[in-house]
């Protein structure tokens, strides 16, 4: 087996002491790791969706049946494999069974020989399965960030390459960066490429809750729990089990919840207010924050171990002013949506525009874009020209600003004019030997942005 399928696990059901140690023997000699339980309790708790391994049990069992646990199995994912070994007299129930979705079953007495081939054959389905899982959602995931988060520059290529790398993980991961920047579709775009996407994104600002309702916000709260708790409420991180919760502006949290916090992100499990009984979770945390939060650790205002608690992975958003390249291709976008939003037709989108787009230092970022784009397509196009809105970045130097703008203003006009080379360098009023040495300056791709338009 190579590595992946080393990885794989088998979970071993039967109340009959003697049994489970001789099966396990056996599937430990063939190589493989087996955890043996004597009831059904605590098994369902190391099952998820993506779980790589198999279910092998007994049927007749005090409490939970085999055939009750393999449905309760199947729920949460049908294609999980699950052996049943059976008695003489339970093979008509066990064929039934078959029926029902099991993977196979053994008739005791039984050859380990026997056992260790219907494992590994179970094991080998199960990995295949994740395998094109994976591969399915690698490519879907490719696709929608394509569509969702926009840009060619080498920091969104970048991005976009980190999230993917991560979307077969269940790693908390901390995003930073300015107010504007897009840390909800970054977050929305993690969750949407992982194993997750179909189960449920939940999102909650932590900057807009008061400091008093945060907790019950997020761990929930039984009737009584406080004045005006009338009844139950199911907080945000039960509400997500399963999936991932998104907590917005974790800066803005206290430090008393912050230490409620952590202790849910260690132990994984969360008590209601009100409450004792602590209920386990399965959820990926995304945290974002617009301050520098180490900054913060080292002013006392957020605790330095929920920090490294959260900031196991890290995603930096960089802000407009430092991605020029993404704002003509960012502008046509936001443009194309308000169109559609409003009803109206698409206005054209002249060179001279681009320019005073791409020398503006856009404080508010891509929200900020988005805004100006709306106001353009209902007409604002004079004020978006005013050379006082339009302020030039405060940094890098001179010729790395006439560089970029000249980038930005040659792909646009490239794209304007649908990949035509020569009503380009005419609009642009250069030769056409001077075009050509400038594409290849700022190594444009010029097929590749006209496919853009």
């Amino acid at each position: 087996m190579d590595q992946a399928h080393c990885q794989q696990s088998i979970i071993l059901v039967d109340d009959e002491k003697h049994l489970r140690h001789a099966c396990r023997q056996a599937l430990e000699l063939a190589g493989l790791s087996v955890d043996c339980f004597p009831s059904a309790e605590g098994v369902l708790e190391q099952i998820t969706p993506d779980w790589a391994g198999i279910v092998v049990t007994d049927i007749r069992m005090p409490g939970v049946d085999g055939l009750q646990l393999m449905a309760t199995v199947l729920a949460r994912d049908p294609e999980i494999p699950v052996i049943l070994i059976s008695g003489h007299a339970d093979v008509p129930m066990a064929v039934q069974a078959m029926h029902d979705g099991a993977y196979d079953f053994i008739e005791k007495p039984f050859p380990s020989d026997m056992l260790v081939d219907a494992v590994k054959r179970a094991m080998e389905k199960r990995y295949l399965v994740l395998e094109n899982r994976r591969l399915r959602a690698a490519l879907e995931g490719e696709a929608h960030l394509d569509k969702t988060l926009i840009g060619t520059s080498a920091v969104m290529e970048h991005l976009r390459k980190q999230i993917l790398n991560l979307s077969h993980t269940h790693i908390d991961v901390l995003i930073s960066g300015e107010t504007g920047v897009g840390k909800d579709l970054v977050a929305r775009s993690l969750h949407h490429s992982s194993l997750r996407a179909n189960q449920r994104f939940v999102a909650i600002h932590c900057g807009s809750l008061p400091a008093n309702m945060i907790e019950s916000e997020l761990f929930g709260h039984e009737a009584g729990a406080f004045v005006g708790a009338t009844e139950r409420r199911i907080g945000k991180f039960e509400h997500a089990n399963g999936g991932t919760l998104f907590l917005d502006e974790i800066e803005s949290m206290s430090l008393e919840s912050q230490i409620k916090l952590l202790r849910v992100l260690q132990e994984r499990v969360v008590v209601r207010l009100g409450s004792n009984v602590e209920i386990p979770i399965d959820v990926v945390v995304l945290a974002a924050s617009k301050v520098d939060l180490l900054g913060a650790c080292q002013r006392g205002e957020f605790r330095e171990d929920l920090y490294y608690r959260l900031n196991v992975l890290h995603l930096g958003i960089a802000p407009l002013r430092e991605r020029r390249d993404d704002i003509a291709l960012l502008f046509q976008h936001f443009v194309t949506k308000a169109a559609e939003m409003y009803e109206r037709e698409v206005p054209a989108i002249s060179s001279d525009t681009i320019g005073a787009l791409v020398s503006h230092d856009w404080p508010g970022n891509v929200r900020e874009l988005q805004n100006i784009a709306m106001r353009y397509v209902l007409g604002a196009e004079m004020e978006l020209l005013n050379p006082q809105q339009s302020v030039m970045p405060k940094c890098g130097t001179l010729a790395e600003k006439v560089s970029a703008f000249e980038k930005q203003v040659i792909e646009y006009s490239i794209r304007e004019h649908q990949g035509s080379l020569k009503a380009t360098y005419e609009a642009l009023g250069v030769s056409r030997k001077t075009l050509y040495d400038k594409i290849q300056k700022h190594d444009i791709d010029s097929t590749g942005v006209a496919n853009q338009a």
